[in-house]
């Protein structure tokens, strides 16, 4: 059943395809990757549509059908795996965490699938468990960067609602002079965020370490201060 559903998706992805929507998205990314070219409104139709098709299924299934869409590779279905991932977060337990760590290590290929994956269900998930923050200070220490970038933008919606701001810093702190600059953009985004609700900290965590942070990351992070803190800290 599982397969005929994400045979299905595939098959209305194919019909929505479009080439020049494919190239034009190829542009944003590096490194090859695989898009049927549908744009995102037309994708979270689809995800929609068929979500309903899966009401009285539990977890577990939902999370199954998630590996399948990932195992394809695009990023489309990916999103959609990342969707019904976040839509399961009522019933989130500690353990899920082993599961979203693997998606991480096992098909995260580029920075959308980790920023969409990271954002909302891992977020999500360390918003109800906070001990959890620990598992992500350690990604910052592996070699795989989209885990490293994973451990920044997991935090990006807690620390708009002004969370985990000690965590926060530490996690910049152990990334702050990483050589990716999709890692530096990800923790100068991550302290972006935290400066919405806590700008005078964040200021003084820049200007304490502005001598040794990147100026992709340094940018970022002051980019919603208010002008006289981001005329200081640029000097």
């Amino acid at each position: 059943m599982t397969d005929d559903i994400r045979a299905s998706i595939c098959a209305e992805l194919v019909k929505h395809s479009d080439q020049e929507t494919a190239a034009g998205g190829q542009r944003f990314f590096k490194e090859k990757v695989a898009l049927y070219g549908v744009k995102t409104p037309v994708v979270a139709k689809i995800a929609r549509s068929y979500f309903k098709s899966l009401k009285g299924r539990d977890k577990q299934e939902i999370f199954a059908l998630c590996e399948q869409l990932f195992q394809s590779g695009y990023n489309e279905e990916a999103w959609i795996a990342c969707e019904w991932a976040y839509s399961q977060r009522k019933f989130y337990k500690p353990h899920d965490f082993n599961i979203f760590e693997r998606w991480m290590k096992v098909y995260v290929d580029n920075w959308a699938k980790c920023d969409t994956l990271c954002n909302h269900t891992i977020g999500e998930f360390i918003d109800q468990y906070p001990h959890s923050i620990e598992k992500l200070k350690d990604w910052t220490k592996l070699q795989n960067r989209w885990l490293r970038r994973g451990a920044a933008v997991s935090l990006i919606v807690p620390a708009r609602r002004g969370k985990f701001l000690p965590g926060i810093f530490e996690i910049a702190d152990r990334l702050l002079l990483d050589d990716e600059d999709l890692v530096q953009k990800g923790y100068g985004w991550m302290l972006k965020a935290a400066s919405q609700a806590h700008p005078l900290e964040v200021f003084e965590y820049v200007m304490r370490k502005k001598k040794q942070m990147p100026r992709t990351a340094l940018r970022y992070a002051i980019e919603k201060m208010p002008p006289d803190l981001k005329t200081k800290a640029m000097k």
